[in-house]
């Protein structure tokens, strides 16, 4: 079923409003939805580097930066 939404005409608060009542049912059902098979290695190696001392972190803007990178250049 088709569902098109006038986003340009909400305002800055519905949006947000929209958003948060599409997390509450997403995440109502999250047994439903099965975590993909290297999501649990990749969570046990980041606790491991961040335990050691040797884990990286980013600024959320740099990281988008780099991600849009990558994509421009794979595509």
């Amino acid at each position: 079923m088709p569902l098109t939404l006038a986003l340009k005409k909400l305002s800055r608060a519905a949006k947000l409003r929209t958003m948060e009542a599409l997390w509450s049912d997403l995440s109502g059902n999250e047994a439903r939805f099965a975590s993909p098979a290297w999501h649990g290695p990749a969570l046990l190696e980041t606790q491991r580097l961040v335990k050691a001392g040797k884990a990286r972190f980013s600024d959320w803007e740099d990281a988008k930066a780099r991600l849009r990178r990558k994509t421009v250049k794979g595509a």
